[in-house]
């Protein structure tokens, strides 16, 4: 994955707080905690990444 690139989220800031990364990986998408970029990474097909932000964005 040395040659994947990263790009943080929009919601997340310099602050210290919630910072996550994607990339994408073919038809799948991979997650990252930018604050422990060589830490685990979280791989979702396209489809479950987008149920999953359209799960995050419900009241």
């Amino acid at each position: 994955m040395s040659t994947v690139t990263w790009r943080k989220a929009r919601r997340s800031d310099n602050l210290g707080g919630n910072c996550v990364e994607l990339a994408q990986l073919g038809e799948d998408v991979g997650i990252r905690d930018s604050k422990d970029p060589d830490g685990p990474k979280l791989l979702l097909a396209l489809a479950a990444f987008r149920a999953l932000l359209a799960d995050l964005k419900q009241p």
